[in-house]
């Protein structure tokens, strides 16, 4: 697995739309796409995105795959923006 730089990430509009629906429940690729003007490959090419750099993770439910904001994944983000207020 490839470990995409976080704020790498974040640089896109999309994959941000994507964390902020992802904050408020966890969703599938389908519910997700549903938000954006964008196709659900591409949705699905974005999440990726946002897997390799831990902001988010994912689970099987039977057929279906849920997204979900991996908290953890910001402490990187966290930690070096924090210098910023120390």
């Amino acid at each position: 697995m490839s470990h995409m730089d976080p704020f790498a990430a974040i640089a896109d509009p999309n994959r941000r739309h994507l964390l902020e629906e992802l904050r408020r429940a966890p969703r599938t690729v389908n519910d997700l796409a549903k938000g954006l003007p964008i196709s659900r490959p591409a949705v699905s090419q974005h999440l990726k995105a946002l897997l390799d750099s831990n902001l988010v993770s994912v689970t099987a439910e039977g057929t279906k795959r849920i997204y979900a904001v991996n908290t953890q994944g910001f402490d990187r983000m966290n930690l070096w923006l924090d210098q910023f207020w120390s």
